[in-house]
């Protein structure tokens, strides 16, 4: 399965730290001459002190698009995010107001 190519500035899911920003991709190498490798310097919108560099290809951490309305109404109704912090977090930013913090597991 091919992975999702993100861009600066959008807004993405990471499964260890929630909504997080691509604020750049930038290439590094662990030694000088060596050839660079691409990597996605990610900001967490709940956490702007940290800042976190997910190589762009064979990531081990799991990325994808931040889901739309209608998958966040899915995981809530499911109960999937219930358990996770940042799923509850991330459901509870793209549903907006809809959501009270009870239906959340805030409660």
């Amino acid at each position: 399965m091919a992975e999702d190519v993100f861009e600066k500035r959008q807004l993405i899911y990471s499964e260890t730290q929630g909504i997080c920003r691509v604020e750049n991709i930038v290439t590094l190498s662990a030694k000088r001459g060596e050839p660079g490798v691409p990597y996605y310097v990610l900001r967490p919108i709940f956490d702007r002190e940290q800042v976190s560099y997910i190589p762009v290809e064979n990531h081990q951490v799991a990325l994808r698009k931040l889901f739309s309305r209608e998958e966040a109404k899915e995981l809530l109704d499911s109960g999937t995010a219930d358990n996770d912090e940042n799923l509850r977090n991330a459901v509870s930013y793209v549903l907006g107001d809809s959501v009270s913090p009870r239906r959340l597991g805030n409660s």
